[in-house]
């Protein structure tokens, strides 16, 4: 690896392929060819009478789902040399069960983690300002084609209903590497804002203008003003400890459920 920040793309393919043709020599303008036709007639019983095959030749050489997506692959600092480090997430869409499939809706992933003590965790997530679920329905909260994701604490797993900032327990248990100047409190309302208040106050990586005590603009209370993405926080833990946490948006009480939980431990994992 360069060490240096590097931009990167990946593109997922999902094909789908039949090897009555070499697909490797064969190409668009092969069509005239006739290496293949629909629905062929064979005389299996060589007396005449044919039996059909069910063939489509557009889809014998197809591609389901094309997607592509850049990135940054960001190089760790020295306080993170040698460490493992975990990144906890979101996966799944905007949605219900049904208009989601074959996808999932909302999630944390990994949902349920446990790491060490010593071990590095990077809370961070994407999102989209123009989600397009082609007409199938997009049920959910917040403004239509948007997807956010917050991260707040709760007392336990079965909780729906989260902590305030004053009463959480976890953060005070963490430090940020991202921004060493971040308190822990700065650390809750970055997570429970996805950045729409960076920090409390001024930190080596907020600004005045973003921080809770002098934005002046107000949070939009499903997150619509908030940012989509969120960079977060890799944090370095001061003990053992254990947090259940939510997203206030979309944890909705059977229709979905957006929760996790995280366990810090002296243990091997």
């Amino acid at each position: 690896p360069s060490r240096e920040a590097t931009r990167c793309v990946m593109r997922l393919r999902y094909n789908i392929s039949t090897t009555d043709y070499d697909p490797f020599n064969t190409f668009s303008d092969s069509d005239g060819d006739e290496v293949l036709k629909n629905n062929p007639q064979l005389d299996i019983l060589g007396n005449g009478q044919t039996l059909k095959l069910a063939i489509n030749t557009a889809q014998f050489g197809r591609t389901f789902q094309d997607r592509s997506h850049v990135y940054t692959v960001l190089p760790r600092t020295a306080a993170m040399a040698g460490k493992t480090l975990y990144n906890l997430n979101v996966r799944g869409k905007r949605g219900n069960a049904e208009q989601t499939y074959p996808a999932t809706e909302y999630d944390f992933v990994p949902d349920r983690l446990k790491v060490r003590k010593d071990d590095l965790l990077h809370i961070q997530w994407t999102g989209s300002n123009s989600h397009d679920n082609n007409n199938d329905g997009a049920a959910g909260q917040g403004a239509a084609g948007t997807d956010r994701h917050n991260m707040l604490e709760m007392e336990a797993f079965g909780k729906s209903i989260p902590f305030l900032l004053t009463e959480t327990k976890f953060w005070g248990d963490v430090t940020s590497l991202t921004d060493p100047k971040a308190t822990s409190q700065d650390i809750a309302i970055g997570l429970a804002t996805s950045g729409f208040f960076c920090a409390k106050n001024t930190t080596h990586v907020c600004g005045a203008k973003d921080t809770l005590t002098q934005k002046t603009t107000k949070i939009d209370d499903e997150l619509d003003n908030a940012p989509a993405s969120y960079f977060g926080h890799v944090l370095q833990f001061k003990k053992p400890s254990s947090m259940f946490y939510m997203c206030s948006r979309n944890n909705a009480f059977s229709n979905r459920s957006q929760k996790g939980a995280l366990w810090v431990t002296d243990d091997e994992v």
